[in-house]
């Protein structure tokens, strides 16, 4: 399993963010071919110090990294990609990995 992990960043208006993020964001992130899962942190994202300078972490799940980089090269998930350029007003990072149990 592969997966997509995008770390948003504190926004500067996070009421703002979180309206975009779940009425227009989620919905185009959803149509990207090959996605199997997504899920969102709920609450404060926090480290074991203490609070995090993230608002909200998004995990999307796909077979494996060639399904991502089909998923992402698709027209959807450029929309998508391009998409967070509109809400993310305080960044995101995004790691690409493929797991293995242990």
């Amino acid at each position: 399993m592969a997966h997509v992990v995008v770390m948003y960043k504190t926004p500067k208006d996070t009421a703002a963010f979180d309206k975009y993020y779940f009425e227009t964001h989620v919905p185009i992130a959803k149509k990207i071919p090959g996605l199997r899962k997504y899920e969102v942190s709920r609450g404060p994202v926090a480290t074991p110090a203490g609070p995090s300078g993230f608002h909200l972490i998004a995990t999307l799940y796909f077979d494996n990294l060639a399904a991502v980089q089909a998923g992402f090269g698709s027209a959807e998930g450029k929309a998508a990609a391009a998409d967070v350029q509109k809400f993310a007003t305080g960044g995101a990072d995004m790691i690409l990995f493929d797991t293995r149990e242990v």
